[in-house]
């Protein structure tokens, strides 16, 4: 079976100037970052869906990100793939001194066993500690200062709430987060009966952030609900294609109450098929 090392020659043989491939050898950090966005979504659409069988293949793929980075870097002379393991294995044994108290790795294992709450609290007292070390100008410190620009936007709307809930600037619980819902939609309305595209748009985008708001507060991950939505709405909508398929119609000449029956029934189908609780 072959291991870490022969997947690291096998990088390097690709970007080999001489001998590598041509495809390969084009690519730089950027052109790759789109890549490395999609591998990460199909490990999460694979353990979404219950795929174990083909998850190994897709947490390789998204390995094979990581080690690309880090051959373009070594080209470079700006660190290898060994400087990547030995960070992320040092920042872990500093965040989690509940677990190594004397920060050896291979120390015997008979740290004394904290809550979940204590361990949070000092996760979030080492990352700020780290936040603060990367900061030129500490006066400049914000709690939001590495919630990545790249996220999805749900996602990233969610982090930083989540940040901002951590010094109080958060409501107390979900209701309160309801009328705001209510509030952003009644000034959606009010955008639309003006007019106004560029309103419409803001309004939009403070009501996506006040939904995302109301998951937090509910325990749901807006992303993964919104995909769940996705699969849901695409389903439905291949019913509808292939029901329209079977009776020799074309889609584009239905009425949109024709389409909303079919969607109904494919509603039905999912209630139908979905099991039971016991």
């Amino acid at each position: 079976m072959y291991q870490l090392d022969d997947l690291l020659h096998l990088m390097a043989r690709l970007r080999d100037p001489q001998h590598g491939c041509p495809w390969d050898l084009k690519q730089s950090y950027a052109s790759i970052v789109p890549h490395t966005i999609e591998e990460a979504y199909e490990v999460a659409d694979a353990i979404e869906r219950g795929d174990f069988e083909h998850l190994p293949g897709e947490l390789g793929d998204l390995l094979f990100q990581v080690v690309y980075y880090s051959q373009l870097a070594g080209e470079e002379g700006r660190f290898a793939f060994a400087e990547v393991v030995d960070g992320i294995t040092r920042k872990l044994l500093r965040r989690h001194p509940h677990v190594f108290p004397d920060g050896d790795l291979y120390g015997a294992p008979d740290a004394a066993r904290l809550e979940e709450a204590a361990v949070k609290q000092r996760w979030e007292e080492l990352k700020a500690e780290e936040r603060a070390e990367k900061v030129a100008a500490p006066e400049q410190l914000s709690l939001l200062d590495d919630v990545p620009q790249a996220l999805p936007a749900l996602s990233r709307a969610a982090k930083l709430q989540k940040r901002a809930a951590r010094v109080g600037f958060d409501w107390p619980e979900a209701l309160p987060v309801v009328d705001k819902v209510r509030e952003e939609l009644d000034e959606v309305l009010e955008a639309m009966s003006e007019d106004d595209p560029e309103a419409i748009a803001e309004e939009i985008g403070d009501l996506l952030f006040v939904v995302t708001n109301l998951a937090r507060h509910l325990k749901v991950d807006p992303e993964s609900a919104l995909r769940a939505a996705n699969g849901k709405f695409e389903q439905r909508f291949r019913f509808i294609e292939q029901a329209l398929r079977e009776a020799g119609r074309a889609i584009e000449d239905c009425a949109l109450q024709e389409l909303d029956a079919l969607w109904g029934e494919a509603k039905k189908l999912e209630k139908r098929d979905k099991p039971s609780a016991c």
